[in-house]
């Protein structure tokens, strides 16, 4: 369901005049606004809101700081949907970055409703003219899908109820979907899926999603659907466990991707797996030092349990590898390595293919969604070795956590010649114009205005 930021244009609403550094210098087109931006000593400073009266004495607009550029930072429209009254508003003179202006508007104006009661009072914003009115709602949309994924804890988001949410959107755009579950894992070999699962009260399941023309173009998304990781019988502390909900933020993100696809209606055949589990403890708990024979056929010696998500990864990747797909993307929150290299805000990602990465990260520019290639480096890889089985899932040394992760994965991955791997955070520590604390989403908009541009 679209969520009530953006609204129609109407004699009610009232401008938004961004006003840069640059602006307090030379004159205003409008000469009340700015007689009262010198009247209040108005600084720009980003973030700066002042309201503006009217003759009347009512409220005739406001003043929003763009400090030195808006366009290298639109997303800080967002704070205009904290900072600004009830009441509908339209930005005016928003020049090249409307769109993207109006993306962080909608983005900052989330909020996770399910357990307490919404803000009051929340402002709306004029679609700004010329813009994409649907493709702004989907993109919006679509991030918020991956923010109540994850901000949902596990006593609400567990493998079923993932699976829950994977079949609402899957209706509300016509697609199929296959769910193994339980022993049929083993039946129908998934065994690392069922053996990270197994433990819990709820059971395992590999969630199959496929939507689209038959002949399309395979596009193939992958996410990391463990809903609580407790590290198994390698227990995480308990500081460790304190956002374990946001574990399956991989599962989060493509599926707030796939609703921006399928919203789209891109002309590609879509396929989503994300195997849902909940790595507790039990004792038919998988342990440290078992071996476990992986789908595709390796074997793989559990060197820590607590190195679950890329097991799960691999028999999804193995599936999806089966069908040769155009184009592969897995997305998972794997290594607290990756946050120590690029931080939270910053999701690395792997990729063989150089032109693809190429164009990711213009993708990404173009929409204010940074993403940074990190290297599949092939000397790293005998670190996987193990002397009783074909891979270690954690060998020891401690170093390069990401980049061996990816590694591993990339054993799964033989026929599909463009795949990336995201190693996401899913999550904001600090809260941000266009976001608050809490669950996020991470490189969706870079990897849909990617499709668009490929298959449009």
């Amino acid at each position: 369901m679209n969520r009530p930021c953006f609204t129609q244009m109407s004699d009610a609403a009232l401008p938004v005049y961004l006003v840069s550094k640059d602006d307090l210098k030379s004159e205003h087109d409008n000469l009340d606004v700015e007689r009262w931006i010198r009247q209040i000593n108005f600084k720009a400073n980003e973030g700066d809101l002042q309201l503006v009266p009217g003759s009347n004495g009512q409220l005739a607009g406001a003043l929003f700081g763009a400090g030195a550029d808006i366009k290298a930072n639109p997303m800080l429209a967002g704070t205009l949907a904290k900072k600004l009254p009830d009441g509908d508003w339209y930005l005016a003179d928003e020049g090249d970055s409307k769109a993207q202006l109006a993306l962080g508007f909608g983005l900052g104006s989330y909020q996770f409703e399910r357990y307490r009661n919404k803000r009051p009072g929340s402002p709306k914003l004029v679609f700004p003219e010329g813009t994409d009115a649907g493709e702004l709602l989907s993109m919006v949309d679509g991030c918020f899908l991956a923010r109540d994924l994850i901000n949902t804890p596990v006593n609400d988001m567990g493998p079923v109820e993932l699976e829950q949410a994977l079949r609402t959107l899957a209706k509300r755009h016509d697609a199929s979907v296959v769910s193994i579950e339980g022993d049929d894992l083993l039946a129908q070999n998934f065994p690392l899926i069922h053996a990270v699962g197994r433990a819990s009260v709820s059971a395992p399941r590999l969630l199959d999603l496929r939507w689209g023309p038959a002949d399309g173009p395979k596009v193939t998304l992958v996410g990391k659907g463990v809903c609580f990781d407790t590290g198994g019988l390698d227990i995480k502390p308990p500081a460790g466990m304190l956002l374990m909900k946001k574990d399956m933020g991989g599962a989060a993100n493509v599926l707030g991707l796939a609703s921006m696809i399928m919203d789209a209606k891109l002309p590609v055949r879509l396929r989503v797996l994300i195997p849902a589990v909940e790595n507790s403890i039990a004792g038919n708990a998988f342990r440290p030092g078992d071996v476990i024979k992986s789908r595709k056929g390796p074997t793989i010696e559990i060197g820590n349990t607590d190195a679950e998500g890329r097991l799960v990864l691999a028999d999804a990747l193995s599936l999806a590898d089966e069908e040769e797909p155009q184009l592969m993307v897995d997305m998972a929150t794997l290594t607290g390595a990756a946050r120590v290299a690029l931080g939270p805000d910053l999701p690395p990602y792997y990729c063989h293919c150089d032109n693809l990465s190429l164009a990711l990260e213009q993708a990404g520019r173009q929409v204010h969604d940074p993403v940074w290639r990190l290297p599949l480096y092939a000397p790293y890889d005998r670190n996987l070795s193990s002397p009783i089985a074909d891979i270690n899932n954690a060998p020891a040394g401690g170093m390069a956590g990401s980049v061996i992760a990816a590694l591993f994965l990339n054993r799964f991955v033989e026929k599909t010649t463009e795949w990336i791997h995201f190693d996401i955070y899913g999550w904001n520590p600090k809260e941000k114009p266009q976001s608050p604390v809490g669950g996020e989403a991470q490189a969706i908009r870079a990897l849909y205005y990617l499709l668009c541009q490929r298959y449009r």
